[in-house]
């Protein structure tokens, strides 16, 4: 009996998952992680301080410029780099093992961190219904649940 065949002599094909990611996919991915995260928590923030409708629609605008050109500076180091390792690889090229591994290390720091706040504003928003009536959320809740949901 061979690999694709069943005790009947059947040929039976396998299900699976692709083992890849397109494009379209990741781009839909990253702008779900965006959107879904800093998009509901930053206005009240900007609004608060600011207290100007006009200068927070300005201070976005000049956000999104200021991404959409960092966007553009790693496609063209992609393009002209084209190897794997990402920011990494290229301050590898440019400044040396000392300052890469530096880079890496407070990269690292800042996605855990950035992760915890993203588990916190999810925490946040799970537990804002059930607190509704009852005011602020007991910070030990809303640590617990964000540890168990940091530690998935």
């Amino acid at each position: 009996m061979s690999k694709g065949e069943s005790k009947m002599g059947v040929s039976i094909e396998r299900v699976g998952l692709k083992k890849q990611i397109s494009l379209f996919d990741c781009v839909t991915i990253l702008v779900g992680i965006m959107i879904g995260s800093g998009i509901f928590v930053s206005p009240v923030g900007i609004l608060f301080y600011i207290r100007s409708r006009g200068m927070s629609y300005l201070l976005w605008a000049l956000c999104g410029v200021y991404s959409a050109l960092c966007a553009a500076c790693f496609a063209e180091l992609g393009s002209t780099l084209p190897i794997s390792g990402g920011e990494y690889m290229y301050i590898y090229r440019a400044f040396g093992d000392f300052v890469a591994f530096l880079c890496l290390w407070t990269h690292m720091f800042k996605y855990c961190t950035a992760y915890a706040a993203l588990c916190l504003i999810f925490s946040t928003y799970i537990l804002q219904p059930l607190y509704k009536d009852c005011g602020e959320i007991p910070q030990v809740l809303l640590r617990l649940s964000s540890a168990l949901v940091y530690s998935k």
